[in-house]
């Protein structure tokens, strides 16, 4: 296969290794649900017509293309096909998928974008289609006409909290963080309790910030403070929210004037060196809590093989600061 491209939002934060693990259970797996298939009344009342267990072929379907396994995918497609029919509008998205990932070229992912067109010609509010458009959009590396249909999206569904994050993300990929930062303002009014949305919103207001030394930016690390202060106090074990704050507040304690001249801090108001105060007890606490999740997640193997790479940056982090005190 020339090019994978997945659904979006659902593999950003899924494990390679999981994954590979699913795709190869694919045949015996497959051949269970085959031989319940091949009596139509069973499977009428069997608990293979659960929703849930639907949602299992559809994400061993997921498995097997990007493990490259065509012939189980194709499989999946059939007993999905076979449940809802070939006119649903989440099977002919995930249809689509499969040939986009079989394409070896961008003609073919060209073609694929064609029939696309075709079926929002004729249902404009097919959501599947349109968010399977918006991710071959950006595989084509056409980030405009991704931004565009997004936009136009959030227009017929404002209240689509993933929609608002993907178009972020997009923005903050053009380096328009002003507009990254708006859309994710909008995904934390739908969801006000996502941990991993306020972090990330740290993190653009933290990107903002770090090539500036002026007022704007000291307001752009105290906003970006806030929302990894809320990601942790909503999930007390989040790695990425700890790590955030770690360097903001690393970040905001260099430049302080704590260790300048005796002119600069008498510049300081009690209520900056108050903050400057409760910001160096942040910082000592996020890297408590990073010292202490590297430490219990290195030694845990699966919980090592499901976020090695962000272990791997928070010692990193740890090692940085520790060598520049």
């Amino acid at each position: 296969m020339a090019l994978i491209t997945h659904e979006p939002h659902a593999g950003h934060s899924s494990n390679l290794i999981a994954t590979f693990r699913l795709s190869q259970q694919a045949p015996v797996l497959l051949k269970q649900q085959l031989s319940k298939e091949r009596n139509v009344l069973l499977s009428l009342v069997n608990k293979s017509e659960e929703p849930e267990n639907h949602g299992m072929t559809e994400q061993l379907f997921f498995a097997c293309l990007q493990s490259g396994d065509d012939k189980s995918a194709v499989l999946c497609l059939e007993l999905l096909t076979r449940r809802f029919g070939s006119s649903n509008e989440r099977v002919t998205a995930l249809r689509g998928l499969y040939e986009e990932a079989l394409a070896e070229n961008q003609f073919e992912l060209e073609q694929c974008l064609h029939k696309y067109d075709a079926l929002l010609s004729d249902n404009a509010l097919n959501l599947p289609i349109s968010r399977r458009r918006i991710a071959l959009l950006r595989a084509m590396s056409r980030p405009a006409d991704a931004i565009a249909s997004l936009v136009e999206l959030l227009k017929a569904i404002p209240t689509d909290a993933e929609a608002w994050c993907e178009l972020a993300d997009l923005y903050h990929s053009q380096g328009m963080n002003l507009q990254a930062i708006f859309s994710l303002e909008e995904a934390l009014l739908i969801t006000p309790n996502a941990w991993n949305i306020h972090a990330r919103l740290g993190e653009v207001l933290y990107i903002c910030a770090c090539p500036l030394d002026t007022e704007d930016s000291i307001q752009l690390l105290r906003r970006s403070i806030q929302y990894f202060c809320r990601s942790v106090e909503l999930c007390d074990d989040y790695l990425r929210g700890y790590y955030g704050l770690a360097m903001a507040t690393f970040l905001i304690c260099s430049r302080n004037p704590s260790t300048g001249s005796s002119n600069e801090l008498l510049s300081v108001s009690t209520e900056d060196m108050l903050y400057n105060n409760r910001v160096e007890k942040l910082n000592k606490l996020a890297k408590t809590k990073l010292e202490d999740i590297v430490e219990r997640r290195s030694v845990d193997l699966q919980l090592w093989e499901y976020s090695q790479g962000e272990l791997i940056a928070a010692k990193e982090l740890l090692d940085r600061m520790t060598g520049l005190h």
